[in-house]
């Protein structure tokens, strides 16, 4: 392995603590829409799509009569509040920041959640410009199931895919960096739980909070 030159992070899960508030919305959408009981699991179906993706999904499981437009749009208007006002950052998301600040790593985010709410929480977190890139579906539509977002975000920090850190707290999205030749760091998070054993298989490192992530580092120099 080589020595790890850069990172890429995921958001939701990694560095905000926000999937609990993805799983109320996706329910509080569907009843509105007169789905009185929607499926326990249907936010562990959807998380692994795009926006566009899941939006479709909801529209032809559900028989709804909408647009894609207006129900991307309408769960965009439910989750604003959300990363806008509430939504927080996990433990040590500033420690390790500054820990890569100092020994010269640069860092993106990459992740499937709207642009303009990753925008916001993170600037609400005073963290945004602190980042080289927030790449989204806005960029690179295909989602995590495709590499491109990786390697894209690689291509910005100047680093090669095997030089470069991505933490992730979702199975499919280790799966696709990890298929991509990128050094992969899964993030735990409630919502994941039940994917840990596989992702502890999976990925180079397993770490319980970005408190570990130093010491990945260091022992790379």
């Amino acid at each position: 392995m080589k020595k790890i030159r850069g990172m890429i992070f995921d958001l939701d899960g990694t560095l905000i603590d926000s999937m609990s508030v993805w799983h109320k919305v996706d329910v509080e959408f569907l009843r509105e829409n007169g789905i009185t009981e929607p499926p326990s699991d249907i936010s562990d179906i959807v998380k692994k799509m795009t926006i566009d993706r899941s939006s479709q999904y909801f529209i032809d499981r559900f028989g709804l009569p909408h647009t894609k437009e207006y129900v991307v749009k309408r769960i965009e208007e439910l989750v604003r509040i959300e990363y806008e006002e509430n939504i927080t950052l996990k433990p040590y998301v500033r420690e390790l920041l500054d820990f890569l600040d100092e020994r010269g790593y640069p860092y993106g985010v990459a992740t499937a959640t709207y642009k303009s709410l990753a925008c916001a929480v993170l600037k609400r977190s005073g963290i945004f410009d602190r980042f080289r890139f927030v790449l989204t579906d806005t960029e690179y539509p295909n989602g995590k199931r495709f590499p491109d977002i990786f390697l894209g975000g690689a291509k910005l920090l100047g680093t090669a895919p095997d030089e470069t850190l991505v933490a992730e707290d979702s199975l499919h999205c280790i799966e696709t960096a990890a298929g991509a030749g990128f050094i992969t760091a899964g993030v735990y998070d409630e919502a994941s739980n039940e994917d840990r054993e596989q992702i502890r298989a999976i990925c180079d490192f397993c770490v319980d909070s970005l408190r570990d992530i130093p010491a990945i580092l260091t022992a790379k120099d």
